[in-house]
């Protein structure tokens, strides 16, 4: 189990994402800066021990229209070969030192954990507390074993990120949005989601899809 430091992080994950997150294409911009405040989210085991795993939620204000976004974060103790078009920035640990903190949709460690816990392998972790399962975060699949080597790199689109494997595709959804019941937004093609609950700029919750998995129709030859 990964153990929660509770100690000091310069530039914080919020400063880091206020730079970060206009660099994306799914990011809905406003008229200025971001304004970031975390709302939720949960973390994710890396059996090795080596590599942080979160999924952030955080609202922003600064646009005309508030917003929540999923940002799958990766925090390593060495910078990740191949991935600076990953890199979110590097932060001091007040414990761990320096971290190169990379979104995690480009990170085969958090893809390889997140394919886990769709099939059940992999039990979400509380966010803030060592060794604490996350009951909130809810999740199910379908089909044979997923393997993580097949899925291509990630591809950011007007809301969210793809990464694609033969049979396939796996979403992970970055503007966040709530339903009373985010099994009722799963398509019929739909065989594995992921869900969890986050909260608004008003303090109401809310709960939606994190992620999804759909099979890919292989054309009749």
């Amino acid at each position: 189990m990964a153990v929660i430091h509770h100690t000091t992080l310069k530039p914080t994950k919020l400063e880091l994402l206020t730079s970060w997150l206009p660099t994306r294409s799914w990011y809905l911009r406003g008229a200025g800066e971001p304004e970031l405040a975390k709302a939720g989210g949960f973390r994710l085991d890396d059996p090795d021990g080596e590599v942080g795993i979160e999924f952030l939620v955080v609202t922003d204000t600064g646009s005309p229209q508030p917003a929540a976004y999923l940002v799958p974060l990766t925090y390593r103790g060495a910078p990740l070969d191949g991935a600076d078009h990953a890199l979110v920035g590097t932060t001091e640990h007040g414990v761990l030192g320096r971290r190169w903190v990379y979104d995690g949709c480009h990170d085969p460690v958090l893809v390889t954990q997140l394919l886990a816990h769709l099939e059940g392998r992999a039990q979400a972790q509380a966010q803030s507390t060592s060794d604490t399962p996350d009951r909130d975060v809810t999740r199910s699949y379908t089909g044979p074993r997923l393997a993580a080597n097949d899925f291509t790199a990630a591809v950011d689109d007007h809301d969210g990120t793809e990464l694609s494997a033969p049979h396939a595709v796996l979403r992970v959804h970055r503007q966040l949005r709530s339903a009373s019941d985010a099994a009722h937004q799963l398509p019929p093609d739909v065989t594995g989601h992921v869900a969890a609950s986050w909260q608004l700029p008003d303090g109401t919750p809310a709960r939606g899809l994190f992620a999804t998995l759909r099979s890919r129709v292989t054309p009749a030859e």
